[in-house]
C-alpha cells in the first residue's frame, strides 16, 4: 500500500468515527432532549417555520449544550472530512478528468453549504428573543443545499464504483 493509500483510508476512519459520533450519540440525544423531533441537520427535505419553532420550543438546556457543544464541533470537522473523502473517492473512480474535477467542485460546494447551515443553525440556537421566518428559511435553505450537493456526489461516487466493478467483472 501507498504512502497516498495509507492517508486516504487513515482520513476515511477519522471521518467514519466522526460520523458514528454524531450519528450513535450527539444528534439522537438532541432528538431525545427535543422529544424525537430530528435536529435540523438530519432534516433533509428542509423545514417550516412552525417545525423550527415546535424544534426550539421542546429543546431542553441539555439539548442546546450538546448541540452548541460537542455537536457543533464535531460538525466542524465531519464537513471537511467528507468532501475530503468524496473527492479521492471520485479521483479513483471518476472519468473524464473534466467530470471529475465538475463532481469535486460539487462536493466542495456541499461542504460550505454544511458549514453555512452549521452557522445559521448555531444563530437559531443562540437568538435572543424570537426567531425570525427568514433566519429559519436561510437555515433550512442550507440543509437543503447540503442534502442535494451531497447526495450527487454519493451518486456519482456509487455510479462509478458501479462502473469499475461492472468492467472488472466483465474482463473476467
Amino acid at each position: 500500500m501507498s504512502v497516498r493509500q495509507i492517508a486516504y483510508w487513515t482520513l476515511c476512519a477519522v471521518a467514519m468515527a466522526v460520523y458514528v459520533a454524531m450519528a450513535c450519540w450527539t444528534l439522537p440525544a438532541i432528538a431525545t432532549d427535543a422529544a424525537e423531533l430530528a435536529p435540523f441537520d438530519l432534516r433533509f427535505r428542509g423545514y417550516s417555520a412552525a417545525e423550527a419553532r415546535a424544534f426550539l420550543a421542546m429543546l431542553g438546556d441539555d439539548g442546546r449544550e450538546l448541540y452548541l457543544g460537542p455537536q457543533r464541533w464535531l460538525d466542524l470537522a465531519y464537513p471537511a472530512l467528507l468532501a475530503a473523502v468524496l473527492i479521492g473517492a471520485l479521483r479513483a473512480l471518476v472519468r473524464p478528468r473534466w467530470l471529475y474535477v465538475a463532481l469535486s467542485l460539487v462536493a466542495v460546494a456541499g461542504m460550505l453549504a454544511d458549514y453555512i447551515e452549521n452557522l445559521r443553525v448555531a444563530a437559531l440556537l443562540t437568538a435572543v428573543g424570537a426567531v425570525s421566518d427568514a433566519m429559519i428559511a436561510a437555515a433550512s435553505h442550507a440543509t437543503q443545499a447540503k442534502a442535494l450537493l451531497t447526495s450527487v456526489v454519493l451518486l456519482a461516487v456509487a455510479a462509478g464504483l458501479a462502473r469499475a466493478i461492472w468492467i472488472k467483472w466483465r474482463a473476467r
